[in-house]
C-alpha cells in the first residue's frame, strides 16, 4: 500500500517530479490523498486502486483508453482524461515507489550480487548451496536460469534481473517466506534500465568482462557495457573482484577511491588457487583450504573461489564452505551424460565466445577422439558472438560444427549460421531444427575418448522465435531421448 502523497514526497525528495498534470475539466479533492493497493507497468492489469507506470520506447497512448487506474506516472504527457504524475525517469520511480509499496524488503535481506559476462549463473548456484549449509535452506535466488523465493521450488526466469516492480515483489515474498539471504545476478541491463535503482546490496561480486551485449538494442560500445557493470561496486557493501580481469586497474581505483572494503582473487592477488585438478582444487589466503564441485573446469574454480569469498564475508565458515561447493549442482551448466558406449555429452550455457572458448578448453583436454560441437546464435541480439563463435571453432581445429537454431527471434537461423561460418575455414554443417542438431552429434560419437558439446541454451525449455517462446524440451531432456 502506498498512499499518493506519500508517492509525490518520495518523487519530489529523488528530484524526479515536474507536476500532476490534467484536463481542465477534471475534479480531484487534492484535500484527501489516495490509497493505492497495486503498482502495475501493463495495462490490462489494472483496478480503480492502481498506480500505472507508463515505460518503454514503445509506450502509446492508445494503451491508457480503457485504463482502469486513477494515475499513471510518465515522462510524457498523452492528455487523456487520467491525470498523469509527470517525472524526469519514469523506470527510477518504478524503483523507489516499488521500494516504498513493498516496504523496503532488502532491508530484511542479506543480499549477495553478482555481475560478469560470464560465470553468473555458476557462481550463484554456489553461494546458494553454501548459504543454505550456513542458514538451514533460507535463500531465495534469482538467476538467469531459474528463481526461488522459498529456496525450494524454482521457476523459469523471464530475465536475468526482473523489472523494479517484480524485483522488489519477488524480494517480499522472498521475506514472507522466511528467507533470510537472496543470492542474485544483476546484469548490465539491470543498471542501463534503472531496475535496480537505488537499492544496495550487502555483497557485490565481479566474475569478468569482455565484449558480450554490444548492439543497437543493448550496450553500444564496451565502454557503456562496462561502466553499467561497475556500477555494482558504487551499491555494495563489500566487493569482491577477479585481479585477472580485463581493466581491474579500474575497478581496485575505483573501489580505493570509494573505501569500499573488499578482496581480490586471481594471479597477483592473496587469494589464489594453487593447485587445479578435474574436479577439486586447494586455494591459499582468506578462504584457505582443499575444496571439490562437481564441475570440470580452472574457471568453474575461480567462480567457486569468488563465492567462496563472498559467502565467507556473510559468515559462512570454511567447512560450510567446503560441504556447499560440494553439492551444487547448477542446472545446464556443464551438465555431463554418456552414452551406452561411454562417449560423453556436455550440456552448457555457454553463449558468448569467450564461455564458449574455455568450455571448448575443459573438454578437450579429457578426450583424445572426435568432438561435435551443436551451436546456434541468438538473433536481433549479441549480433557481436556470431564472429566470436566463429574465430573460437577457428582456433580449436579438432572441433566437428553444426550450427543449429538458438533463440533466431526475427531472423533466418540459416543467416545466423552463415555468418557464424564465415569466420571458419574449414565446413561446418547446419540442421535448423536443434533437437535433430542434438540428434546427429551423438550418431556421430562412439567410445570414450569421444564427446559432444551442446552450446548455448543451457536449461531453456523454449525457442524465441518472432518474439514467442515456442516450447522446447532442453538440451539435456533432447540429449537423453537420443542417448
Amino acid at each position: 500500500m502506498i498512499k499518493l502523497q506519500e508517492a509525490l514526497e518520495i518523487l519530489k525528495k529523488d528530484e524526479n517530479f515536474h507536476e500532476v498534470a490534467f484536463k481542465k475539466d477534471y475534479y480531484y479533492n487534492w484535500e484527501e490523498d489516495f490509497d493505492f493497493d497495486q503498482l502495475s507497468y501493463d495495462s490490462r492489469n489494472t483496478s480503480a486502486s492502481t498506480l500505472f507506470f507508463a515505460k518503454g520506447l514503445n509506450f502509446k497512448a492508445e494503451y491508457l483508453e480503457d485504463l482502469a487506474a486513477p494515475f499513471y506516472v510518465s515522462e510524457i504527457d498523452y492528455e487523456v482524461d487520467i491525470p498523469a504524475v509527470i517525472v524526469s525517469n519514469v523506470k527510477r520511480a518504478m524503483s523507489l515507489l516499488a521500494q516504498a509499496f513493498y516496504d523496503y524488503p532488502q532491508n530484511e535481506l542479506k543480499i549477495l550480487a553478482l555481475t560478469g559476462t560470464k560465470g553468473k549463473t555458476t557462481s550463484a548456484y554456489f553461494a546458494k548451496s553454501i548459504l543454505d549449509e550456513m542458514n538451514g535452506q533460507k535463500t531465495a535466488l534469482l538467476s538467469t536460469a531459474e528463481t526461488t523465493l522459498d529456496g525450494k521450488n524454482f521457476f523459469k526466469s523471464e530475465l536475468t534481473t526482473p523489472e523494479s516492480l517484480d524485483l522488489l515483489k519477488m524480494m517480499r515474498q522472498a521475506v514472507d517466506n522466511g528467507m533470510t539471504h537472496l543470492v542474485m545476478e544483476v546484469s548490465s541491463q539491470a543498471y542501463k534500465t534503472e531496475r535496480v535503482y537505488a537499492i544496495n546490496f550487502d555483497v557485490g561480486v565481479f566474475l569478468n568482462i569482455s565484449p558480450d551485449h554490444i548492439g543497437p538494442i543493448e550496450h553500444p560500445t564496451l565502454e557503456d557495457y562496462f561502466y553499467c557493470k561497475r556500477q555494482l561496486l558504487h551499491h555494495s557493501g563489500y566487493f569482491v573482484a577477479n585481479s585477472e580481469m580485463t581493466h581491474f586497474n579500474i575497478i581496485k581505483q575505483e573501489l580505493e577511491t570509494l573505501g569500499i572494503p573488499h578482496a581480490f582473487y586471481g594471479k597477483n592477488s592473496e587469494n589464489q588457487i594453487v593447485d587445479s585438478q578435474a574436479h577439486d582444487f586447494t586455494t591459499k589466503g582468506l578462504v584457505n583450504g582443499h575444496f571439490d564441485i562437481r564441475l570440470l573446469g580452472k574457471f568453474n574454480q575461480e567462480n567457486a573461489l569468488a563465492t567462496a569469498l563472498a559467502t565467507q564475508h556473510l559468515g559462512a565458515s570454511i567447512a560450510q564452505i567446503k560441504a556447499g561447493l560440494a553439492k551444487a549442482v547448477v542446472p545446464g551448466r556443464m551438465e555431463m551424460l554418456a552414452t551406452k558406449d561411454g562417449a560423453r555429452v556436455y550440456v552448457d550455457y555457454a553463449h558468448n565466445g569467450i564461455s564458449l572458448k574455455n568450455l571448448v578448453s575443459v573438454v578437450e583436454p579429457h578426450h583424445s577422439g572426435k568432438i561435435v560441437l551443436v551451436l546456434g546464435a541468438t538473433g536481433n541480439k549479441g549480433e557481436s558472438r556470431r564472429k566470436d563463435f566463429g574465430q573460437v571453432i577457428e582456433e580449436h581445429q579438432r572441433l566437428e560444427v553444426i550450427l543449429t537454431q538458438d533463440d533466431s527471434n526475427h531472423e533466418d537461423p540459416k543467416t545466423i549460421a552463415d555468418e557464424i561460418a564465415s569466420y571458419v575455414t574449414r565446413p561446418c554443417d547446419f540442421e535448423a531444427d536443434r533437437a535433430q542438431a542434438i540428434r546427429l552429434a551423438i550418431q556421430r560419437v562412439h567410445d570414450k575418448d569421444d564427446a559432444v558439446i551442446i552450446a548455448g541454451k543451457g536449461a531453456d525449455k523454449f525457442q524465441l522465435v518472432n518474439d514467442e517462446r515456442v516450447p522446447y524440451p532442453g538440451d539435456r531432456a533432447v540429449a537423453e531421448r537420443y542417448l
